[in-house]
């Protein structure tokens, strides 16, 4: 699919024209097309051999695309070299260099470039007190925290003052409470500094925390690219729904309208819809996506023109401050409902239990047929 172009300016700063990337019998990026603005924080996200790593590295020049064009600030460079692109990137191993201090590491890319001593030592120094570690300047590499480590891999790319920053699974190896820090970090820098971002991760909370769109990938094709709400309450595919694990897919047939509603039956029962489904007529295949946190969870029967389904709880999965409910109905179809611990204790929910789950028809979304 062609994406909807660059989100935040007129001209893209890259355009991915048609490209494929194979390897061998296998294409593991297979024609894609993607505007990325000047300025923006676009993040790339799916399963492992989705492709997104791929197309970082062509946009890095660590790959050659099969075919199509790759454009950076409208001039083609499928050919240009890596080290003539300045498109820095930050590694998920970080590769700083353990025979050199955080100074010296920072400096690096800038003695390349041939940049005198004292001018290497006032940029990196600048960027090192931009990034709260100044005091480690003379410190070895291996004496510091990974989160300290994450602050000099981006100081070294930052130091020569790109217009684009790509950065692979970059907090893949920090503990839980480091990578929210540096969540922080990155997406304050990045509003600050105005340069584009291109973000790869696994990480949901990352990717939806920090993006101003997020790209969704599978077998080397955009899924669905958007702002993280518009995937979130809307995905565009069954795929898409199911990789984000926080919505309940519904299949079943619709039935038929009522005034500007409609009904679909599924095997856990009729389920009532807002609006009547464009594109679909009664009779056809319909699934539904209700985002976990748009359900209710109670003891008694909700309101009659609530969505409601007996189900048995599961078991629960605590995240910070709130909490996944995992429930089974009666014809075996999962459910989950995201709650708050305070929502969680007016019910007192026990494995086992027999509850309602519950929506608001407004609050499903019919995925576009396939």
């Amino acid at each position: 699919m062609a994406d909807g172009g660059a989100a935040m300016g007129d001209r893209p700063l890259v355009e991915f024209d048609h490209v494929t990337k194979r390897f061998g019998d296998m294409a593991a990026v297979e024609d894609l097309n993607l505007t990325i603005a000047k300025g923006e924080f676009l993040a790339i996200m799916g399963s492992s051999g989705c492709g997104k790593t791929t197309t970082l590295r062509m946009l890095a020049g660590l790959e050659a695309p099969s075919e199509g064009e790759i454009r950076l600030q409208g001039a083609r460079i499928n050919d240009l070299p890596s080290w003539r692109r300045d498109t820095p990137m930050v590694w998920q191993s970080l590769a700083l260099f353990p025979f050199l201090n955080v100074r010296e590491n920072v400096e690096f890319s800038l003695r390349m470039r041939g940049i005198g001593g004292a001018e290497r030592r006032r940029r990196a120094a600048d960027w090192l007190d931009r990034l709260q570690i100044g005091e480690l300047a003379e410190r070895n590499i291996a004496h510091l925290s990974g989160g300290q480590r994450q602050r000099v891999a981006l100081a070294r790319s930052l130091v020569t003052e790109p217009e684009i920053l790509l950065l692979d699974e970059p907090l893949s190896a920090l503990d839980a409470h480091l990578k929210v820090r540096m969540q922080s970090v990155l997406a304050d820098l990045q509003r600050q500094l105005g340069i584009t971002f291109v973000y790869v991760t696994h990480s949901q909370s990352e990717a939806f925390s920090m993006a101003d769109r997020v790209v969704i990938m599978s077998r080397g094709r955009i899924e669905q690219i958007g702002a993280p709400r518009e995937i979130y309450r809307t995905p565009r595919t069954r795929f898409v729904a199911e990789f984000l694990g926080s919505s309940n897919i519904f299949a079943g047939t619709l039935v038929d309208a009522i005034g500007d509603g409609a009904q679909v039956d599924t095997p856990s029962g009729r389920l009532r819809l807002a609006t009547s489904p464009e594109g679909f007529a009664t009779g056809d295949a319909v699934v539904i996506a209700v985002p976990g946190d748009r359900i209710e969870l109670t003891a008694t029967l909700p309101d009659a023109g609530d969505n409601a389904i007996e189900a048995t709880v599961m078991g629960e999965e605590f995240v910070g401050a709130t909490a996944t409910v995992y429930l089974e109905a009666a014809d075996g179809t999962e459910m989950r409902a995201q709650k708050s611990h305070a929502d969680l204790e007016k019910i007192d929910i026990r494995t086992g239990q027999k509850l309602f789950v519950g929506w608001r028809p407004e609050h499903a979304h019919v995925l576009p047929p396939a």
